[in-house]
């Protein structure tokens, strides 16, 4: 199952919005509908306000990896460095070049494609 991914602002902004409108709402949002409940059926006490507002708070003074790590599976978003990128640009030309040795005959179908190979496996 694929889930999306959560953000750590839109996190904060529903934990705080809670002091003003229903609570629990950023529970809903990270996927922790037990907790949310919980925050709503107590909706009536200062309780869930209070924890809410605490609960922004520490999103917002966590980094990126650590929220990632706590409500993405320690999942962060992917980022590209100059240096994959270079990497992912000198293997498609050699990509390229390899097909092309292919196609004009100087290469078998098999050399092909375990250099092919050999080139991806550089990539990952």
């Amino acid at each position: 199952m694929l889930t999306k991914r959560k953000s750590r602002s839109i996190a904060a902004v529903l934990a705080f919005s809670s002091t003003l409108t229903v609570s629990g709402l950023h529970k809903f949002y990270l996927g922790q509908p037990l907790w949310g409940i919980l925050y709503v059926l107590l909706s009536w006490t200062p309780i869930p306000k209070v924890a809410s507002a605490i609960e922004g708070v520490w999103y917002l003074a966590q980094d990126e990896e650590a929220f990632d790590r706590n409500f993405n599976q320690g999942k962060s978003p992917v980022k590209f460095s100059q240096q994959t990128s270079n990497q992912v640009e000198t293997v498609a030309n050699a990509l390229r070049e390899l097909d092309a040795l292919r196609q004009d005959g100087l290469i078998s179908e098999y050399e092909f494609e375990q250099k092919r190979r050999q080139l991806l496996d550089q990539i990952s």
